[in-house]
C-alpha cells in the first residue's frame, strides 16, 4: 500500500518536472530554441522622429494681470498663454474651461488649441478672496 502511493507521487513528480521542461522551451526567445537553425539577424530598433528645428519658435501670449490686455491667435493653431500676477491666486479661461495657480514668481500657463472664433475673458481671482478681476482678453480669430 505504501507503495502504490510514493509511486503516485513519483509519477505527479514527473509529469509536473515535463511540464515545466516544455513550458521553459517554449518561453526561450526562438533563437535559442534550435541550435541547428541559423540565428537571425536582430530587428532594427524603430526610429523616433525628431521635429524639424523652427526658424521661428513660437513665443508664449503673455498677459499681465495688472492690465486688461488685449492678444490675438488665429483659431485651430496651438498657443501658450502665460499669464503674470503680481499676487497668489488663480487664473480662469472660463469660455475654455481652464484655471491655473499662479503667484508673483510663477505665470499660470495655459496650452491651448481655440477652434471656435471669439473672444475669450482671462479672469484672476486673488487668494485672499477678493473679487475676481479681468486679466486678459483672448482673441480668436
Amino acid at each position: 500500500m505504501r507503495f502504490v502511493h510514493i509511486r503516485r507521487a513519483l509519477l505527479l513528480f514527473a509529469i509536473v518536472l515535463g511540464m515545466a521542461a516544455l513550458v521553459a522551451s517554449l518561453s526561450r526567445p526562438p533563437a535559442e530554441r534550435s541550435s541547428t537553425a541559423p540565428p537571425e539577424e536582430p530587428a532594427p530598433a524603430p526610429s523616433t522622429a525628431r521635429p524639424a528645428p523652427a526658424d521661428n519658435p513660437p513665443r508664449p501670449v503673455s498677459f499681465n494681470a495688472a492690465s486688461d490686455e488685449r492678444r490675438r491667435v488665429p483659431a485651430s493653431r496651438a498657443a501658450t498663454l502665460e499669464v503674470s500676477v503680481d499676487e497668489p491666486g488663480n487664473v480662469e479661461l472660463p469660455g475654455l474651461g481652464l484655471t491655473a495657480s499662479t503667484d508673483e514668481h510663477t505665470p499660470a500657463r495655459f496650452e491651448v488649441f481655440p477652434t471656435r472664433p471669439g473672444k475669450y475673458e482671462i479672469l484672476f481671482l486673488p487668494a485672499d478672496g477678493d473679487a475676481r478681476r479681468p486679466a486678459g482678453t483672448l482673441v480668436v480669430d
